[in-house]
């Protein structure tokens, strides 16, 4: 300022510093944006004002005054667009450049929409780091600032610069840091955490049996007339199961028997005549024979009714469904019926399934949570596996598993259900955590 210019008024410089504070108290583009289009307006009434940011040969609309967000598919942004270029070449310079409409001359499509969206005239700042320009503020007006705000302009502009420019290089230098040394850190963490050793385990039902049970099936094709004991009822060697039904056999037997006392008398007659008929004595053969097939076939179904009558073969624990299922029901020869156990050995039977597998060997741990004892978990270790997966009662194709139960507990009771967790040997977090859907992926793809 040379001696005899008018000092600026106070108010003025006070205005200013308010747009300054405001500037620096920014923390983002936007809110920088937002504050340089909506600020000024106390110092400077305006129709409206635009700030663009520069992208080599392109402007990008920042913010408008007024609007929180414009539309951008509005007629008018998309001849902002356009016009925003051609206003960019009209301040080559770092000083605010005031554009009318008469003097610019503006082509043809941009002058139209000047006549229709804006006033006579627009004050231009550019908002400059050095030589390189980082947006520009737009203020439309009908006329022309006063001349001591053109020349105290220079300052805020400085200082919009100054932030813009601290706000960007913040935002660059945070996507850099992301970008690269994140990025790269968060992968070394993460790949070192996938490298961790842990052992690999799988959960598979499972249930308490016994490893001493023996299978009582049917003897004989007949129906089953009476259980004679309740499920899990402690029971002795001898003591009768159930019985079938004997009144087929019963019947038969009566009618064997007059048969064989019909035959027997067939041949007494015989023998009888035969002192006076030589003829009888051919006889005599084929009827001791009959009589002794009709002995054999009455022997036979005399040992069958002995045989309706199940008895335990050994002591234990007698394992099998409601007994009212079975009343009356038609059995065949060798279908199983119950099981006779050792509560004294209980063992875990697993139905791991084919899709949970992992490597198993005879002697590796078990953990068995009962769901009627959660909190008393049984300890175990893999006596046998089978060789072949087959489907299991619920239709899921399963190894089947026998495991040991240490120290006898209490609560080791036959029938009880829960989910055995199973211990494998030590493999990578990736591995274990990968297997399956790398298992998924292979089946699916063929490799």
């Amino acid at each position: 300022m040379t001696v005899g210019e008018p000092l600026p008024h106070p108010h003025l410089l006070l205005q200013l510093d308010v747009l300054r504070d405001k500037a620096l108290a920014a923390d983002s583009l936007n809110a920088l944006a937002f504050s340089m289009a909506n600020d000024p307006y106390q110092l400077l009434p305006y129709h409206q004002a635009l700030v663009f940011a520069s992208h080599d040969r392109s402007q990008e609309l920042l913010a408008v005054s007024g609007l929180a967000r414009p539309t951008e598919d509005s007629p008018y942004l998309v001849w902002l667009k356009c016009a925003s270029r051609w206003v960019a070449e009209q301040v080559p310079a770092e000083e605010p450049v005031w554009l009318s409409l008469e003097s610019s001359a503006p082509p043809e499509d941009i002058g139209q929409g000047w006549h229709e969206w804006w006033p006579a005239g627009l004050w231009c700042i550019p908002i400059q780091d050095g030589e390189t320009r980082l947006g520009m503020l737009l203020l439309l007006m009908d006329e022309p600032p006063p001349a001591m705000l053109r020349q105290q302009i220079g300052g805020l502009a400085r200082t919009w610069a100054y932030c813009w420019r601290t706000l960007t290089r913040r935002k660059r230098l945070g996507h850099k840091h992301l970008n690269r040394r994140n990025l790269l850190l968060g992968a070394m963490i993460a790949l070192g955490i996938l490298l961790i050793p842990v052992r690999q385990t799988a959960l598979a039902p499972a249930q308490i049996v016994s490893r001493q049970a023996q299978i009582i099936s049917s003897p004989i094709d007949g129906v089953i007339a009476q259980i004679h004991v309740r499920p899990n009822q402690p029971i002795a060697a001898g003591t009768l199961l159930l019985s079938l039904d004997e009144t087929t056999l019963r019947s038969r037997s009566e009618v064997l028997s007059k048969e064989v006392a019909v035959a027997d008398a067939e041949l007494l007659a015989a023998s009888q005549r035969a002192f006076d008929n030589p003829q009888s004595k051919n006889e005599l053969t084929l009827l001791e024979g009959r009589a002794q097939q009709r002995r054999a076939e009455l022997a036979a179904v005399q040992a069958q009714l002995r045989r309706t009558q199940v008895l335990a073969p050994r002591a234990g624990v007698a394992v099998f469904s409601d007994p009212n299922d079975w009343l009356g029901k038609p059995v065949v020869t060798g279908e199983r019926i119950m099981q006779v156990a050792d509560p004294a050995q209980p063992a875990m039977q697993i139905q791991l399934a084919v899709a949970d597998a992992i490597a198993l060997e005879p002697g590796a741990e078990v953990t068995l949570f009962l769901t009627a004892y959660p909190l008393n978990p049984l300890k175990g270790k893999i006596l046998e596996t089978s060789y072949q997966a087959r489907p299991s009662e619920e239709g899921v194709v399963a190894y089947r598993l026998l495991a040991s139960v240490e120290d006898q507990p209490e609560h080791a009771r036959l029938g009880l259900h829960g989910t055995a967790k199973l211990y494998s040997g030590r493999v990578m977090l990736g591995y274990y955590l990968l297997r399956r859907p790398l298992a998924t992926l292979r089946a699916w793809s063929g490799w």
